[in-house]
């Protein structure tokens, strides 16, 4: 049976599945340098987000057969090397939909309400509600989504059951999932939306997909969401639009160097900031560990 290198943690329900199929599991993460060291013994990689696999770790998996990213996408993965050197790559784009939406859901309440704001001072010992007496109802808002994929779509449901109005682009209309609801231009999206949730892969050679001439078609008041990838929206850009109060708030999930995020948008009050949990929770780590076994069962046999 195959030998499994399981990186940044998985399901102990998962790992022990694996081990019962007989396969031969280590659960250890190791930065790049140590990892090119080990990689050659293993048969089989999974990874997350903080493990990358990069050319030189490919190139020193003699015997690998099997890239596995537990998530939705494969941007820490040198998809097209591994792929040269005859190695599978796969992801779990499913487990994880639902998670995500409601994170970015919870973004959203807590912009419109100001709950981080609140809570800080709360426990500061201090009673301002005139200082937050000027918030915002999510329902009857227009809710602009870039990307209707799996995470799109299951936002978009949900915030259909808010009474929000909800409106998409994507570049890949035949690909969108959820055909009820109507694709627009990128232009349309961003100048009618109160909420803009973005739910793409990174584009390295495009760059970000909304950038500062985007900004100035927005609504003076709108909130950014983004839960979808580091570098999707110009950081610089958006940290301007807070300053000048014509974004009235962003919760942020994603960011440029991760794990060491620009302090002065981090820490902006204006800002919901959180470490890319957006798939952290147990429901869906579950199902992350049952597609990873099932991926294992079918293409290592």
């Amino acid at each position: 049976m195959a030998k499994i290198l399981i990186t940044d943690g998985m399901d102990k329900n998962a790992v022990a599945q694996l081990k019962q199929l007989g396969h031969e599991v280590t659960e250890q993460f190791y930065p790049e340098p140590d990892l090119i060291k080990e990689i050659g013994k293993y048969h089989c990689v999974v990874v997350r987000s903080a493990t990358k696999v990069t050319k030189p770790v490919i190139d020193a998996a003699a015997n690998m057969k099997l890239i596995i990213r537990g998530g939705v996408g494969v941007d820490n993965i040198e998809v097209a090397h591994a792929k040269s050197k005859g190695i599978e790559v796969r992801n779990t784009p499913g487990a994880s939909s639902a998670s995500v939406a409601e994170l970015a859901m919870a973004m959203m309440f807590a912009i419109a309400r100001e709950v981080s704001a609140a809570d800080r001072t709360m426990k500061d010992g201090k009673w301002e509600k005139k200082a937050f007496s000027k918030g915002m109802e999510v329902g009857g808002k227009v809710l602009g989504l870039i990307g209707l994929g799996r995470i799109g779509s299951s936002l978009a449901e949900k915030a259909r059951g808010l009474g929000m109005f909800v409106m998409a682009y994507d570049k890949f209309p035949s690909a969108v999932r959820d055909k009820t609801i109507p694709l627009h231009s990128k232009a349309e999206v961003i100048e009618k939306a109160d909420f803009i949730s973005l739910h793409i892969p990174f584009d390295k050679v495009a760059g970000p997909e909304i950038t500062a001439a985007d900004f100035e078609k927005m609504k003076k008041g709108v909130v950014i969401i983004n839960c979808a990838r580091g570098g999707v929206v110009d950081e610089a850009a958006l940290l301007a639009n807070l300053n000048s109060g014509k974004v009235r708030g962003a919760g942020i999930d994603v960011w440029v160097g991760e794990p060491s995020p620009r302090a002065d948008l981090a820490s902006h009050p204006k800002v919901v900031a959180i470490p890319h949990v957006g798939a952290a929770t147990v429901e869906a780590q579950e199902r992350v560990g049952g597609e990873v076994v099932d991926i294992i069962r079918e293409s290592l046999k």
